[in-house]
């Protein structure tokens, strides 16, 4: 009798206690790990967590800050080892296991710190006028190699790095100008020269920007300036050493007993914003090259046998290929078979074995490839995402994302996996979780398509209810399961008492480069007929309001948000963000402007390129759009470009339709993913009180 009682009471009070919802707030919780790296004892790994947290100058803000851990493999045990309001980033392992180099922000200026693990503060090594980043020990441990950069304009006067008075061997591309201009007093009523250096020093004191590059455009600025990667060594008592020639301009840089392997621009005299191919060189000595090519991601083996790279087309839409070759052997080269986006890449110690996460599906697992059978396996499940890994004695360490938890570190061993840290798991203990179930059909082209549909919260059967359409951007991103992005959105919408539906439509990445690029030349038709097929799937289950539907989506989304409004009007709302919406203007608006030659196949003065932007434009259609719509642009935003936006929104008002124009003030392209958090919170919630003007929703 006691024990009926006991499971009476125990069940009363869980129905009066019934599991929280998500809340817009809960994004101020989120904790994420970093990438775990271990020790070179094999007894400790690193990672560092980013959590959010109240802005001490700025009140009712909040700031983001990163910090460095220490777990134990053995006793699953960790504990923080920085503090404070300075992030810090990249951390390294000394080659005895003892130090810990990182770089941490100074505020405008990062520098390298090293932390003895036998006790003490972290000590800066380095006091340098400009940032730093990525420090790395070298195999004795006496030195440390970190990376900068340089603008043209610094390198060119700079008296320390740059006595010998290098030059650039590509032009400046200043019409008629030749060569840096002559040492003279500054005089805008002299001579010629004397202008030309009354001008320079105009520019200087920033009163003039002139702009004489292709790429100019940044994430949230302009800038006439070029950064010129610079790598240096230090010891952690001397003055750094710069290691390169920055004109050069390598990138990817792996360390060597012999030198120092790079990705390098494939002409050196041509101006850097107009060279697209690459190749691998070890100082001054090609390693490899192939035309029409960009190598990237260069990963050397532990005996520095065997050298991983990344080989892409450097135009046109595909995926490219993880290749390993033979450094005393360059000619011999070995493809990984898997046509995937691969992301972090990392050798075993006997180097029988490479290790690597890819997209796949909706998920991002951790893959093996062994040299000598020359096969691919699968080690982690395909339902949640591996955020970056390393590999132990018995097995691996891994930052991963899910749906039960957007970020938490786990410990993989024989025959068992351990969740080494609690860094989400006590405030969602009481949250009530959506769980998406997962879907496919078959398109026009014959590819597969997923979808995943999640059911609101407190879903009843027999009612019905609102369906958003939420479509991602790219447009070769890749939702699912395992992508961390649209957790909290996607679970505060569920707990609002609406169902989502989210596919992977022709054009996504995770699934092979026929599938990649099954959208050229059809960026609006193509990949609306797969998105609108997954709504009528999730319609015919039978508890969708077909009355109550929403559609949103940002950046490529944004595009076919308001592609789709002006070819339907199925949709009782819409909201688009940081979107696209006229090809042949954006080719000047936004940074991401290959994009057009990319999938359309020319520019926007080629008669048939032409044609076919007009037709792919959802501006073209602006006229056949009454869904309601809301706009938003961070004002910051050159990846696509405010005007964009402008274009849409003034037109919907001089047409006389039901439409929202929201602008945040500094916000970039990032600005739902890691910009300011009081920002994404507005955006959600302006979304939300949208929807709720045309939708029933809670």
């Amino acid at each position: 009798m006691k024990h009926l009682l006991l499971i009476l009471l125990t069940f009363s009070l869980f129905a009066q206690n019934p599991k929280e919802t998500i809340q817009v707030t809960d994004l101020l919780k989120i904790k994420t790990a970093g990438r775990p790296l271990v020790s070179p004892k094999g007894n400790q790994f690193i990672y560092t967590v980013t959590s959010i947290v109240d802005d001490p100058d700025k009140k009712s803000d909040f700031v983001y800050q990163t910090h460095l851990y220490l777990g134990n493999l053995q006793t699953g045990e960790s504990r923080a080892l920085t503090s404070g309001k300075n992030s810090i980033s990249s951390p390294s392992w000394s080659p005895d296991g003892n130090k810990i180099a990182f770089s941490r922000d100074m505020g405008s200026k990062s520098q390298v710190y090293v932390l003895d693990l036998a006790g003490g503060e972290p000590q800066a090594i380095t006091s340098l006028p400009f940032g730093v980043s990525n420090p790395v020990w070298s195999s004795s441990g006496q030195e440390i190699y970190f990376q900068s950069s340089f603008t043209v304009k610094e390198f060119l006067v700079d008296s320390i790095y740059n006595k010998k008075g290098l030059l650039p061997s590509w032009t400046l591309e200043k019409p008629m100008l030749s060569g840096a201009s002559k040492k003279v007093k500054p005089n805008p009523n002299g001579n010629i020269d004397e202008v030309r250096s009354y001008l320079a020093q105009n520019e200087l004191d920033k009163k003039a920007k002139v702009i004489n590059r292709l790429n100019f455009q940044e994430e949230s600025t302009t800038s006439s300036e070029i950064s010129l990667p610079a790598y240096f060594k230090t010891t952690l008592t001397g003055k750094p050493v710069l290691l390169n020639n920055p004109f050069t301009r390598w990138s990817d840089v792996e360390i060597a007993s012999n030198g120092m392997y790079a990705v390098i621009p494939a002409d050196s005299l041509a101006h850097p914003d107009k060279v697209l191919d690459s190749y691998i060189g070890l100082g001054s000595k090609v390693i490899y090259q192939k035309v029409g090519y960009r190598m990237s991601n260069l990963s050397l083996s532990p005996s520095e046998k065997w050298l991983a790279f990344q080989e892409t087309k450097s135009t046109g839409v595909q995926n490219g290929t993880l290749q390993i070759i033979s450094t005393s052997n360059p000619g011999s080269i070995v493809k990984v078979p898997l046509d995937r986006v691969i992301t972090q890449v990392k050798w075993s110690s006997d180097e029988s074995k490479l290790y690597f996460t890819a997209q796949n599906k909706g998920g991002a697992p951790l893959y093996v490839y062994d040299l000598a059978t020359k096969q691919v396996k699968q080690i982690t499940d395909a339902n949640t995402g591996i955020l970056g890994f390393d590999v132990t004695s018995s097995g691996f360490v891994y930052a991963k994302t899910g749906i039960e938890n957007p970020s938490e570190i786990y410990q993989q061993m024989a025959d068992s996996v351990r969740t080494f840290t609690s860094l989400n798991t006590g405030w969602l203990a009481s949250k009530n979780i959506v769980r998406p179930t997962k879907h496919s059909f078959k398109n026009s082209k014959g590819h597969e398509v997923d979808y995943w549909v999640m059911k609101p919260v407190g879903y009843e059967a027999g009612k019905k209810y609102p369906l958003v359409l939420e479509i991602h951007g790219g447009p070769s991103a890749m939702w699912g399961t395992g992508e961390a992005s649209m957790w909290h959105e996607f679970q505060y919408y569920a707990s609002k008492g609406m169902g989502i539906v989210y596919a992977n439509p022709r054009g996504s990445g995770g699934y092979g480069s026929e599938f990649l690029a099954a959208n050229v030349k059809d960026w609006g038709a193509g990949p609306t007929s797969d998105v609108m097929k997954a709504l009528d799937l999730t319609i015919a289950e039978g508890w969708a309001d077909t009355t109550q539907l929403a559609v949103t989506g940002g950046s490529y989304a944004g595009y076919l948000v308001t592609w789709i409004v002006g070819h339907t009007n199925r949709f009782k709302v819409a909201c688009s963000q940081r979107g696209v919406y006229e090809l042949s203007t954006f080719m000047g608006e936004g940074n991401a402007w290959r994009l057009v030659p990319n999938y359309f196949g020319g520019y926007p003065w080629e008669k048939a390129t032409k044609a076919i932007l007009d037709r792919e434009s959802p501006y073209t259609y602006v006229q056949n759009i009454k869904t309601p719509l809301l706009i938003f642009h961070g004002e910051n935003d050159l990846r696509t470009g405010v005007i964009q936006s402008e274009m849409l929104y003034k037109s919907l008002k001089v047409l006389g339709r039901e439409v929202e124009y929201v602008r945040h003030p500094g916000g970039t392209h990032e600005l739902t993913r890691s910009g300011n958090n009081r920002q994404r919170i507005d955006q959600m919630l302006r979304t939300y009180e949208f929807f709720g003007r045309y939708l029933k929703i809670q």
